[in-house]
């Protein structure tokens, strides 16, 4: 979604920062489907366009048709702990608005689950600034295994506790195109190159638990990525197969 510089400001009919606001709080509970929608409608709130007010209406109309729907929660202790992640390369870039760095950034997004029940989920713009798709995947693989460390520390004090938590460690999910091979290979190799020596502790900081085998990094289609939805706008086809994957309809 661009800033839409030359168009109509929005006109007021609704207030546009007030149903920004529910939306943010409705995709954080139970409507991870609308993560990525709102939060590109969420970057305008400043200064919104009729074009970005269309979208909040559209928005609103696919959660009144929807309104009876949420999070249908079907628990399988043979899953332990998952993270599915996707990133989006400068997807947001516009010829028109170079001056505007934000249009260069890339958009990652992660979806996180134990025992096959949704925990977290997030779409965001990353901080950095990417220079390859690879460095974008690689971002939203570290910014995705912040949370997620967290979440196995949790289940460390509770199995300590003896509550009774699975026992499976953790496995990443990383989607990556034929030419990104390299953010799984930069996971778990510990050898530099000269095109991601800057990639330091900041992003590197999961590979102790990597090298340990608390965590493993897979490769995964495309076709069945569920963080797809949280990245990028999608066809109705698959949209509706990873809202099935996340949300259980």
């Amino acid at each position: 979604m661009k800033r839409h510089q030359g168009s109509k400001r929005h006109d007021q009919s609704f207030n546009y920062r007030s149903i920004v606001g529910k939306l943010n709080y409705l995709e954080k509970s139970t409507r991870p489907d609308i993560s990525y929608a709102t939060h590109q409608c969420a970057r305008f709130v400043e200064d919104p366009k009729v074009e970005h007010a269309k979208a909040i209406r559209q928005i609103a109309r696919n959660i009144h048709g929807t309104k009876e729907e949420g999070l249908v929660i079907k628990p399988d202790r043979q899953k332990g702990l998952e993270v599915y992640v996707d990133a989006d390369f400068a997807r947001t870039w516009d010829k028109e608005d170079t001056a505007n760095r934000d249009t260069a950034r890339s958009r990652h997004g992660y979806f996180i689950c134990y025992n096959d029940v949704p925990i977290t989920w997030k779409s965001q713009l990353e901080h950095e600034i990417a220079l390859s798709t690879t460095e974008a995947e690689y971002t939203g693989l570290s910014y995705s295994l912040r949370e997620a460390v967290t979440i196995m520390n949790l289940l460390k004090e509770m199995k300590e506790r003896k509550f009774n938590v699975s026992n499976e460690i953790a496995k990443v999910h990383c989607k990556v195109y034929e030419d990104n091979s390299g953010a799984i290979e930069i996971a778990k190799m510990e050898k530099y190159r000269p095109r991601t020596k800057h990639l330091n502790c900041r992003i590197h900081h999961f590979r102790t638990y990597v090298d340990n085998g608390e965590i493993s990094v897979h490769k995964i289609d495309t076709y069945f990525q569920p963080a797809d939805i949280l990245t990028k706008p999608l066809n109705e086809e698959k949209f509706t197969r990873h809202r099935m994957r996340m949300m259980g309809w």
